[in-house]
């Protein structure tokens, strides 16, 4: 008899670990916005309904929690990976969160939640952005700066524009010449170019003139300004438009996919949307499409899945081309 006993308490741990271990999946799943007549839910890596469409409005999933509206005219609150509500719906606008924290409006000022919803940065600023590296650039009385999570500038509101931190350098732009400042506000790079871009994989964007190149992080021009438009590096090339048509360079600077497309954006997950004859598909790193052009627009992959819009409608397709989800 005791050995029976023994052998149901066993059984029943072992049935509440799988089930601890279920809800755990649950919650860490990878979820995609979806809609029914225009009633927005969330689906799955297989294109089936994790969550049933029942929002209003819905953003995405960031760190567990995406915002949501319930109704027409109503305001935005938070759900979980399995749909509950576990922000009450109370602000006028609402972000996903990113570091702990998400930005939203009351009335007419920006402050900050945490993921209990408590206001931890009161709202006081005219626009407010995602924390990044521990900063957030914030806008009060025309100008530009950063806060810490405790709400206190690190550097105060200065500059035109700024974008957030990324690999320890923000970009900052002041009387219309642009520069990098570090943590504690101090110019790394001074305000030399007429428009730039943040660091990527230790390189940045910038144009003199009417030609963009590349710097490091030193300020040191490492790709002559020479492309009509360039974009960030992403697992180690960039797109580039020369004379029409759009193309990829490595970091040295040489050409390795020949300018030959309509449009072409970063590569995620080693493929690149790219636009031909009007649609736009993805190739990988040697040029070859893998996914034929035939959508009106792409986001770059995420996770296996990027989302597309063909004739108005929502889709989702994977990495094989396969298309996962489309909007009825």
């Amino acid at each position: 008899m005791k050995n029976n006993n023994l052998l149901v308490v066993f059984a029943t741990a072992i049935m509440i670990m799988m089930a601890a271990c279920s809800n755990q999946q649950k919650l860490n799943m990878e979820l995609w916005r979806a809609s029914v007549e225009n009633n927005w839910g969330f689906i799955d890596k297989q294109g089936e309904y994790v969550i049933s469409p029942q929002f209003y409005f819905a953003n995405s999933f960031r760190e567990g929690l995406a915002p949501v509206i319930l109704e027409e005219d109503g305001k935005e609150g938070y759900i979980n990976n399995r749909g509950k509500i576990v922000i009450n719906p109370q602000f006028d606008i609402a972000y996903p969160f990113k570091e702990g924290l998400a930005s939203v409006k009351i009335g007419e000022k920006w402050g900050y939640i945490n993921k209990h919803g408590k206001i931890v940065i009161k709202p006081q600023f005219g626009a407010a952005d995602d924390f990044d590296e521990g900063r957030a650039r914030v806008y009060l009385d025309g100008k530009w700066g950063f806060i810490d999570k405790k709400g206190e500038f690190v550097v105060i509101p200065q500059y035109d524009h700024v974008v957030n931190f990324n690999e320890g350098l923000a970009l900052v732009e002041k009387d219309g010449k642009c520069g990098f400042i570090d943590k504690k506000g101090d110019y790394v790079i001074k305000p030399l170019f007429d428009a730039a871009e943040v660091f990527s994989e230790d390189l940045a964007r910038v144009r003199l003139g009417f030609k963009w190149g590349f710097i490091d992080k030193q300020g040191k021009i490492v790709i002559n300004p020479q492309f009509d438009v360039a974009y960030n590096f992403s697992e180690g090339l960039a797109s580039f438009k020369q004379d029409g048509k759009w193309g990829f360079i490595d970091k040295q600077g040489n050409i390795v996919i020949n300018p030959q497309f309509e449009s072409a954006f970063h590569f995620k997950e080693g493929l690149a949307p790219v636009k031909i004859d009007g649609k736009f598909g993805f190739i990988d790193k040697q040029g070859k499409i893998v996914i034929k052009p035939q959508f009106d627009y792409v986001h770059e992959f995420n996770k296996g899945v990027a989302e597309f819009s063909l004739d108005g409608k929502l889709g989702y397709v994977d990495s094989q081309g396969n298309v996962i989800y489309l909007q009825k």
